[in-house]
């Protein structure tokens, strides 16, 4: 076997779509960069919004997101298949967030205890007004407009129903007299044109789910070069 032949066998397969997790995983226990940069890329917004769902803020996400990446990384060596790559890095971000919340006494305790619970704190925090703060309100505003879109978009003879009866709480019976319909009409068109709302709500819930907490590709660069650049520091390279 010449020198060129042994060092052709020696080298790494390429990085692809097709590589599994698996033989990612193995590479990266030995120390491959290129592996576990694919482990990132292939994982960062799943693990992303678990972070940020937990912690409900980017740059804390983001920053959780790094440390356990790092925290992953030298403990590949103990992972098995009998459990997928993606689910086990999910616990060890979601460990890592929730650790940051209780470092923060941010209070992490069960929803039905929360309910029964006699702390004046927690009960606030459960009975406030949530309508009435900022988020809150740009929220429904935006909800406003979507639901504006969508009424303008109904048939007339549905519209005009819906906005008499839900808008302007008219009764059916107001209503049929101020159109001139059968009360039955009213009741019809009514339910109908809530069942086109919903539908076409639905259609642009489905259709922004994708994009909920957007991670973009300026974002993945960002966190695996951080990633990539505390790997090297602590390793001396």
């Amino acid at each position: 076997m010449t020198p060129m032949t042994a060092a052709l066998q020696a080298a790494p397969a390429p990085i692809g779509k097709t590589t599994t997790d698996f033989e990612l995983a193995t590479r990266a226990a030995t120390g491959d960069e290129a592996a576990f940069e694919a482990i990132m890329r292939r994982h960062n917004r799943l693990l992303f919004r678990t972070a940020r769902a937990i912690l409900k803020n980017d740059s804390e996400a983001e920053d959780a997101l790094q440390e356990a990446y790092l925290r992953a990384w030298r403990a590949l060596a103990h992972f098995r298949a009998d459990a997928r790559l993606s689910t086990w890095l999910v616990r060890i971000v979601a460990n890592e967030a929730l650790g940051r919340l209780r470092r923060h006494g941010a209070p992490i305790i069960p929803l039905d205890a929360a309910m029964t619970s006699a702390d004046p704190d927690i009960q606030m925090a459960l009975t406030d007004d949530a309508a009435e703060q900022p988020d809150s309100l740009a929220e429904r505003a935006q909800l406003r407009h979507l639901m504006e879109a969508r009424i303008d978009r109904l048939p007339e003879v549905f519209r005009t129903v819906f906005m008499l009866r839900a808008v302007e709480e008219l009764s059916v019976d107001e209503v049929a007299l101020v159109l001139g319909i059968p009360e039955a009409t009213v009741r019809t068109r009514f339910f109908r044109a809530r069942g086109l709302l919903r539908e076409g709500l639905a259609s642009d819930i489905d259709a922004t789910l994708g994009e909920v907490f957007a991670f973009d590709g300026a974002r993945c660069d960002r966190i695996v070069g951080a990633v990539l650049t505390r790997a090297r520091t602590q390793h001396g390279g």
